[in-house]
């Protein structure tokens, strides 16, 4: 009889000692899950102008959004480096990944132009193109020297239709950028402005993700976030809740 009760008991420590490890692995499982999920559905980080690098003399892009290659950069920068040398007007083209909470693409812009050119007189011959890659909210700000030659709806028409209608064929960045360019130097070199290009309407309709859709997906990742969070307390309850009712009592023994 004795050696039946030894046998029992250790019986009862191996399954408690199975339970309690396949508990800790469920929570573990659900810890990773859960880690993983939420890192998944937090946005990358915001840009702020603080964290924006100074401007050197000879840099014409900063690429913060990382989506221009380096050949192109290579090209951008020789075309907009002989035009400061021929003409005395700068040009910067500036791509972040994301902008902080409230902030726009203008108010990014005019703080970033005034950043990095603090006193009016630096910012007259300026013109700054910048765009947000989740969004692709754009901006773009000249200084009064610049108006004189490029006025403020040509300078809008080379932000939202020369340097867009790329975007709108499968987001080539590239090819907008040195678009948006080669009109930007044609015009503040004081030739004749050639104009936006020439938009194809295409039925299948814009490549840009809707407002909607956007919001969607977003509570989507939040739905998946709560529910991973929950299964993560109520599984592992619920597990040795029933582990504890299946356990003969001590009077059985």
């Amino acid at each position: 009889m004795k050696q039946l009760l030894s046998k029992i008991v250790s019986w009862r420590k191996l399954i408690y000692t199975t339970m309690r490890s396949r508990i800790a692995a469920i929570i573990l499982s659900l810890i990773i899950t859960f880690t993983t999920a939420t890192l998944l559905a937090t946005p990358a980080l915001a840009t702020g102008v603080y964290e924006m690098p100074n401007l050197t003399p000879d840099t014409w892009v900063v690429d913060e959004g990382d989506i221009i290659s380096r050949t192109t950069k290579g090209k951008i920068s020789s075309i907009l480096g002989e035009l400061a040398q021929k003409t005395g007007n700068e040009v910067r083209f500036v791509t972040v990944h994301r902008l902080d909470y409230g902030e726009t693409p203008e108010s990014f812009t005019q703080k970033l132009l005034e950043k990095w050119f603090p006193s009016s007189e630096a910012r007259a011959n300026q013109t700054i193109l910048m765009i947000d890659t989740v969004s692709n909210g754009i901006a773009i700000l000249t200084g009064d020297k610049v108006k004189s030659l490029m006025s403020d709806d040509i300078a809008q028409s080379v932000a939202f239709e020369t340097f867009l209608a790329p975007l709108r064929d499968g987001d080539k960045y590239n090819q907008a950028f040195l678009d948006a360019s080669d009109r930007l130097v044609a015009v503040l070199s004081g030739q004749p402005d050639p104009g936006p290009p020439q938009i194809i309407e295409k039925v299948e309709g814009s490549t840009f993700t809707k407002a909607e859709d956007t919001e969607k997906q977003r509570g989507n990742a939040t739905a998946w976030v709560i529910g991973l969070l929950i299964a993560a307390t109520v599984i592992p309850m619920a597990t040795y809740y029933l582990y504890q009712v299946n356990q003969p009592s001590s009077s059985d023994s």
